[in-house]
């Protein structure tokens, strides 16, 4: 065993999040941990952390292991990216510095005894790996894509980027047992294989919580739900995980429907006998007997929980009157953002068709949401032309959702492009998963996920034949994802999209524009065959 949480309790906000959990992961396991947004995943990484403390039962590691949890993100006033990521290496270059001085101090004495000090601190800054950590910095930085930030303050950086930062300092760390939260968000496809390389060559422990299925198959060997505050645990990747999960709800399922069988006839048999006994002349007590007798039984009896039933978004999408034969056409189109900027775009020529799906992919800053912004006519071409054909109607699904008013009530969002009234507005968002008084929250104060969905209910009640998606799953979580991929397999329009999710990729797309530096090559082809034309 290397961490274990043993019959843990945690009450949050008033919500019980776990009674009496237990789970553990031995040394040298990579382990994913899923379940549905608010039933506990962060709460619980950050408790194997031990950055919050369990309200009864303990966290248990390994002695002297280190811990690496990538999580929140700290500030750092006054450190550039490089600072930031050197603090990995804090104590080697405590040695550094020490061994800096003493070489001052020999340039003026040496002695027998400044020498043994200066060749134990060698020998140990040597072992530790002290003269790599410029080779190793320039590596991670290099595989995360971060190295054009590395003179830049660390407070000056997005979001997405100082994630990778944290997260580049984690691995630089190197510790026993890695604790991610979501680490291939922000992270275009280059970077996300380079992790998962990374993590399949890392021989400690891993737990990580992620929404992303490839790389779950591609780097955990064991998956552990977390649903009602309890732990359930399959081995395999997570492609094994849903076979086995599937297999144990059917058999949840059967277990559950004989034991009701047998409950039933139970209580129909106690029925009967407190009526035989209330019935016989005098009234006979050995059947009351008989009666109390099983209704202990009864009360005894270990109850098979009834399996939950899917508790997903309903998404149901119409495509409007059929466009024209060509949907989109690019004609040796070019874009820069400035007559000096180098283009984003360069003599782009292809063209999408009715029914298509086409997939854009290609590492961050490639062009990849300029060209949904040429298609969308919020940019125009600098060269070429961008044409989109007859009775083309477009639903666009941002990345960002900086078009919504943060200060709206959400229904209020959601009818602001949609004639409905109030009662039909709620049926419909409770489709998506708002109940209740959830429907009169600010928009401002919805995570990234609540938004995302009610962007998806917006367009869903849109007039469209082309939908153009930007990282449509991201915030969602997977069984969000699944929906979404089932209704989007379904509609009978044209589908346009930029994605880093490569299950999603795999999973709906026919046809492959890969944007590197400026220019597109188009595959005819789903992601793992254009992957591979492209590396050739």
């Amino acid at each position: 065993m290397q961490i274990k949480a043993e019959t843990i309790a945690k009450t949050l906000g008033g919500t019980i999040l776990f009674e009496n959990l237990t789970m553990e992961v031995k040394a040298g396991e990579h382990a994913a941990l899923v379940g549905r947004n608010g039933c506990g995943k962060t709460t619980l990484l950050r408790l194997l952390a031990e950055e919050e403390t369990p309200d009864s039962g303990r966290i248990i590691r390994t002695k002297d292991s280190t811990v690496g949890l990538l999580h929140q993100i700290p500030s750092y006033p006054e450190s550039s990216v490089k600072e930031v990521l050197l603090e990995a290496f804090s104590d080697l270059l405590v040695t550094e510095r020490l061994m800096k001085e003493l070489e001052i101090r020999m340039s003026a004495e040496v002695t027998e005894r400044i020498l043994m000090q200066y060749g134990e601190l060698q020998e140990m800054f040597m072992e530790r790996g002290g003269y790599e950590i410029e080779s190793r910095l320039a590596s991670i930085a290099n595989g995360l894509g971060i190295t054009r930030f590395l003179s830049q303050p660390f407070d000056s950086l997005s979001g997405g980027e100082k994630t990778k930062v944290i997260l580049g300092r984690i691995l630089l760390q190197q510790p026993d047992i890695l604790l991610l939260d979501e680490p291939t968000n922000h992270l275009d496809i280059t970077a996300i294989e380079w992790l998962e390389q990374h993590l399949q060559q890392f021989s400690g422990t891993v737990i990580l919580i992620s929404h992303d299925r490839e790389f779950m198959n591609r780097t955990v060997g064991k998956v552990i739900e977390l649903e009602d505050g309890e732990c359930w645990v399959s081995h395999g990747n997570y492609d094994a995980f849903l076979e086995n999960r599937e297999a144990r709800i059917a058999q949840q399922f059967s277990e559950y429907k004989e034991q009701q069988k047998k409950v039933k006839k139970i209580k129909e048999a106690i029925r009967r006998l407190r009526q035989w006994a209330n019935e016989a002349s005098p009234p006979n007590p050995d059947l009351y007997r008989k009666a109390k007798s099983m209704e202990k039984m009864l009360a005894r009896m270990e109850l098979v929980k009834k399996p939950k039933s899917d508790g997903a978004m309903r998404l149901r999408l119409e495509a409007a009157d059929r466009s024209g034969k060509e949907v989109v056409r690019f004609e040796h189109a070019a874009h820069r953002f400035s007559s000096a900027a180098a283009p984003t775009l360069e003599n782009c020529t292809f063209s999408v068709h009715w029914q298509d799906r086409l997939a854009i992919v290609g590492a961050n800053g490639t062009g990849k949401s300029t060209l949904l912004k040429l298609i969308l006519g919020q940019l125009m071409p600098s060269n070429g032309r961008v044409h989109v054909g007859s009775n083309v109607k477009i639903g666009y699904l941002a990345q960002q959702f900086d078009t919504l008013d943060g200060e709206q009530r959400l229904i209020d969002a959601f009818r602001e492009d949609v004639s409905m009234t109030e009662f039909d507005a709620r049926h419909v968002l409770a489709q998506f998963l708002f109940y209740g008084y959830d429907v009169f929250k600010k928009v401002k104060d919805l995570s990234g996920g609540e938004k995302m969905r009610l962007r998806l209910a917006q367009l869903m009640q849109q007039d469209l034949n082309l939908l153009v998606l930007d990282e449509p799953t991201n915030h969602l979580d997977i069984e969000s994802r699944e929906v979404l991929e089932e209704t989007l397999e379904r509609f009978g329009g044209t589908i346009i999209a930029v994605s880093h999710d490569r299950y999603f990729l795999q999973k709906l797309f026919t046809r492959t524009a890969w944007m590197e530096k400026g220019s597109l090559t188009v595959h005819e082809g789903d992601y793992a065959f254009a992957e591979r034309k492209q590396r050739k």
